[in-house]
């Protein structure tokens, strides 16, 4: 026999399943946002190794870090020409493998176009570890970086790679790609190759020049230059040029702009 707590007991039970039974299924969805700082940047391989020219005087640290008219003025440089590589580009040759960005075509080269993103640098590392001989990076159309520090973590990782970088005929890379070139151990480009730079910004959208000269974030892009082998002169003069370039904005610079800056093999 039940008794009639035991029974009252069943019924709320009962009850209750009854509800949820019939209740709606409610998902949680949660969403990640992520602010990154892009830059867009340097360039690279010139008087290297870090011994400065004779001939040259030290910049001005606050004309180096924030507002050099003379370069930003400077009809020397080229104008803005395209946003794009040449199509022809594209009839380059058939990937015998892919990660990510990258696309292996033989056992010593490697093409890229795309993007980094956070993952990148570990698909560059999967990229190393099929294909150990890799030697040559070519970059033909790349836009920049979604994620700063994986940029440089990815640039140091082709420097240790003892990798050439080239930006082929047609060739076009933009903002953090140009440091990524710089990375080569030998870097090369053609005649008609493109160079893309202007100022980084912050998650709060401050750009370069909204620093002071002595700020630290400026001698972190300026120790970069100098590590991939820029004297201190050429590192403050062209990072002066691309803060003279608002980060909304693209200015192109050609083979020959480069190569005032630094040696091209």
């Amino acid at each position: 026999m039940v008794s009639p707590s035991a029974f009252l007991r069943t019924l709320i039970v009962a009850a209750l399943a009854a509800v949820l039974a019939f209740a709606p299924a409610h998902a949680q969805q949660v969403v990640t946002i992520t602010t990154t700082s892009v830059t867009w940047t340097f360039d690279d391989a010139g008087d290297e190794e870090g011994a400065a020219d004779s001939d040259e005087g030290v910049i001005d640290e606050d004309a180096a870090l924030l507002d050099d008219e003379a370069l930003a003025e400077d009809a020397d440089f080229a104008a803005t020409r395209r946003y794009a590589p040449a199509a022809t580009l594209a009839t380059l040759g058939h990937a015998k493998a892919r990660f990510g960005p990258f696309s292996v075509i033989d056992g010593a080269t490697v093409r890229m176009a795309g993007d980094v993103t956070s993952a990148t640098p570990r698909q560059f590392a999967a990229m190393l570890a099929a294909y150990p001989g890799l030697k040559r990076l070519e970059m033909l159309d790349c836009p920049g970086s979604l994620d700063e520090e994986a940029n440089l973590i990815l640039a140091r990782a082709i420097r240790r790679a003892g990798m050439e970088t080239v930006v082929p005929a047609g060739g076009s890379i933009r903002s953090g790609a140009v440091e990524l070139w710089l990375a080569g151990v030998t870097r090369r480009a053609a005649p008609d190759a493109e160079f893309g730079v202007h100022s980084w910004a912050d998650e709060y959208g401050r750009e370069a020049n909204d620093y002071p000269a002595n700020d630290p974030v400026h001698a972190e892009y300026l120790s970069y230059y100098r590590e991939m082998g820029l004297n201190d002169a050429k590192a403050r003069a062209f990072y002066a040029l691309t803060n003279s370039t608002p980060f909304d904005d693209v200015r192109y610079l050609t083979r020959d702009d480069m190569a005032r800056f630094v040696t091209l093999n």
